[in-house]
């Protein structure tokens, strides 16, 4: 793949998918997959800008790819987080998410909170739309974090929005529990809104702080933990780092469903990534690519 090429402009995922693996320089396999999945991120779905229809089509096309099913690090609404915030908006925003769905119906979608999910400014904290319990409902995901195994793979999936950018105590535990718990060297992919490491914090930030911790406790595990997911930051990123595929996925909504940056590259980019989505495949032995896909749209 020739990275020059991949930024200067992506053709549309209908004529042609462009992708970039996470282990470009091995060749390809030979065995299927047992998990083949989408993962999208910060959609950031709003009225404007014909958003709703154009999320709609990308899920059509990301059908088409034969996916098991998807999963989702968040901001998944335009925003429900400032302060001037009203109800109806919430409202509206979640109705849309929703609604758009529709187009998955049947498909099973994991997704974590990101930080544009949650209503602070609810009249009172007893408010039944007020903090993250509200945005569990609505994503219809058991807790703020939780774990699952499917196809001999485990996944976890966490709530960075604390302190900092950051999991809680209560949280941190959990997951040290949970990764002690499961069998030595199951393949485990981890997921949070937020980048844990990777190259994007360098350019904008918005990456965990507590992100020593979670790489000590990552290599202490280092026979199960296989890749590390997020959004956040709209840039498209991996990296690679004690047998740990970090991915920043870039964005379903790139530059927020606008045209694109000052400096943009295409349309609808923010620095150098355009709108899109990845397609992971994960392999029986641990084995883990990820393509990223720009929809154009």
């Amino acid at each position: 793949m020739n990275r020059k090429k991949f930024l200067t402009g992506l053709p549309i995922l209908a004529a042609a998918p462009v992708s970039i693996l996470a282990n470009e320089a091995a060749p390809p396999r030979k065995e299927k997959p047992v998990l083949t999945l989408a993962h999208i991120t910060d959609v950031h779905i709003r009225s404007g800008d014909n958003a709703p229809q154009r999320f709609k089509d990308c899920l059509s096309k990301i059908k088409k790819l034969n996916v098991d099913f998807f999963l989702n690090t968040g901001d998944s609404i335009n925003d429900a987080s400032y302060d001037n915030v009203k109800r109806e908006s919430v409202t509206e925003q979640w109705q849309l998410w929703d609604n758009c769905l529709q187009q998955i119906k049947g498909y099973d979608i994991y997704s974590c909170i990101g930080n544009h999910d949650i209503w602070w400014a609810a009249p009172d904290k007893n408010d039944d739309m007020y903090g993250k319990e509200y945005v569990v409902k609505r994503l219809n995901i058991p807790h703020r974090y939780y774990s699952f195994t499917r196809s001999g793979w485990h996944f976890i999936i966490l709530d960075g929005n604390n302190k900092n950018i950051s999991l809680d105590e209560e949280q941190f535990n959990w997951l040290a529990a949970d990764l002690e718990s499961i069998p030595a060297n199951t393949p485990t992919l981890i997921m949070s809104h937020y980048p844990t490491f990777g190259a994007t914090p360098i350019l904008v930030g918005g990456n965990h702080s507590d992100r020593n911790k979670l790489k000590d406790l990552f290599y202490k595990h280092k026979d199960k933990v296989r890749a590390s997911l997020s959004g956040h930051n709209h840039l498209y990123d991996k990296t690679f780092y004690n047998g740990v595929w970090y991915c920043c996925n870039g964005a379903m909504s790139g530059f927020w469903w606008g045209k694109g940056d000052k400096d943009s590259t295409g349309p609808g980019y923010y620095f150098e990534t355009p709108p899109g989505f990845a397609i992971l495949k994960l392999y029986k032995d641990g084995g883990f690519e990820s393509e990223y896909y720009a929809h154009e749209l």
